[in-house]
């Protein structure tokens, strides 16, 4: 299907068709489980790519001489000024492909020296929601973010860089919290996922609708729950706080790099210790990383340096983390050696790493005496069993479900405690 999809691309560029150019574009975009299309001009031609679990990937080239068309095309598309090149435009799009399946397109345009760049991230209206463990999240970190859920007021952050499905995971919560009995408000910037039951709104700061005043204003909607897109400073936390000390259950995502340096983060941003202490309930932080291929997946020989760090990773997890012996006694790790299901790249699919730190007594002692981030994280391990990236990394590739190149691609190597 995906080589008709590609084949219908290729033709229109030939025919110079502009329309079906893009559509067929979007389509072929949607079968290969993109995330993002980008448009870009080069010298001598235009290149379109598509990121692909978290990878660009080169989809095809056409002549330079029918871009501006291309960009005027997509600009209608998502009512944006067509004859504005000087300055970046931002806008947004509801497709229908011609099979039928519905997008929502967030387009992003950028002036360059050779013209104007696009990019166009797609929100798949027909994909369902995961549930936590489909995400990648079992044993005490889904149980410990089950049992924040369950409570009925309290702060739930995620924490993560950009595109490491932060709000994928908010959504699955909310996905579980969605009761007719519920009220659920959620404040975003914008809407990626639209879900029956919510009452979703979404911020326009241009008009001073911020995070902090929309949650301000959610307020006195008489919610259970808010959802708000992002903390990204005093007021927002402030406001997020206050709903959680008046009963309301609160999620957010926030950018930091670790559980531990969210602490150290909203310390930075004036928040006295003893109101994080009282308010925080669970926090998550999360990457995603490629799974390898079903379909060609084999066995491979870890080096000695290799199974040194797998044993020091292993050796510092938290008693309370359940795994399988076997897995320890002879550590197996596979790569996907390339097949025509992965388009020969190995991997195919993304799975999370989570490293959730779910607050307690010892914790809260530590945070009140402002302690260093190195003895709150040995104490997450120690009396709330938090699994680390790295440590939830490894164990994922001695599942086989991913490698440790995409492990310590995007989790780093804890040093050893005494």
């Amino acid at each position: 299907m995906a080589d008709v999809k590609l084949q219908q691309l290729q033709d229109s560029i030939i025919a110079g068709n502009i329309p079906q150019l893009v559509m067929s574009a979007l389509s072929y975009a949607i079968e290969s489980r993109a995330s993002d299309v980008h448009i870009e001009p080069e010298k001598n031609f235009v290149r379109i790519r598509f990121r692909i679990d978290g990878v660009l990937r080169r989809i095809v080239e056409y002549p330079p001489n029918i871009h501006p068309a291309v960009i005027s095309r997509i600009k209608i598309m998502s009512n944006l000024k067509i004859d504005e090149q000087r300055i970046p435009q931002d806008g947004r799009s509801q497709v229908t492909t011609a099979d039928g399946r519905e997008m929502d397109l967030r387009i992003s345009t950028l002036p360059t020296s050779n013209g104007e760049k696009v990019v166009m991230r797609i929100q798949d209206q027909s994909r369902t929601i995961p549930d936590l463990p489909e995400l990648g999240l079992s044993g005490p970190a889904l149980k410990a973010i089950e049992e924040s859920l369950n409570m009925p007021n309290g702060i739930v952050l995620t924490t993560g860089p950009t595109g490491s499905g932060k709000t994928t995971t908010l959504y699955s919560c909310l996905h579980r919290l969605n009761k007719p009995e519920v009220n659920i408000l959620t404040i975003e910037d914008p809407v990626e996922i639209q879900m029956e039951g919510l009452n979703q709104s979404q911020v326009h700061p241009d008009i001073d609708y911020t995070f902090a005043f929309g949650l301000r204003t959610a307020l006195r909607q008489d919610p259970n729950i808010i959802m708000v897109g992002e903390i990204r400073d005093r007021e927002t936390i402030d406001v997020a706080i206050e709903a959680s000390l008046t009963g309301h259950l609160v999620l957010s995502t926030i950018h930091t790099n670790s559980a531990i340096e969210t602490l150290t983060r909203i310390d930075n941003m004036g928040v006295p210790p003893f109101l994080m202490t009282s308010t925080i309930n669970t926090i998550i932080a999360q990457r995603l990383v490629r799974k390898v291929c079903d379909k060609c997946k084999e066995e491979i020989q870890a080096d000695e340096s290799t199974m040194q760090i797998v044993k020091e990773a292993i050796a510092l997890l938290p008693a309370n983390v359940e795994i399988d012996k076997s897995l320890l006694s002879n550590p197996k790790f596979y790569h996907g050696k390339g097949c025509p299901e992965c388009d020969n790249i190995g991997y195919k699919g993304r799975v999370g790493l989570y490293e959730v730190l779910q607050m307690n007594n010892e914790l809260r002692r530590l945070i009140l005496k402002r302690a260093t981030a190195m003895e709150i994280e040995e104490a997450a391990i120690k009396t709330a069993g938090m699994v680390t990236l790295e440590q939830d990394g490894v164990i994922k590739a001695l599942k086989g479900l991913t490698t440790l190149e995409e492990v310590y691609r995007v989790a780093r190597h804890g040093e050893e405690r005494p």
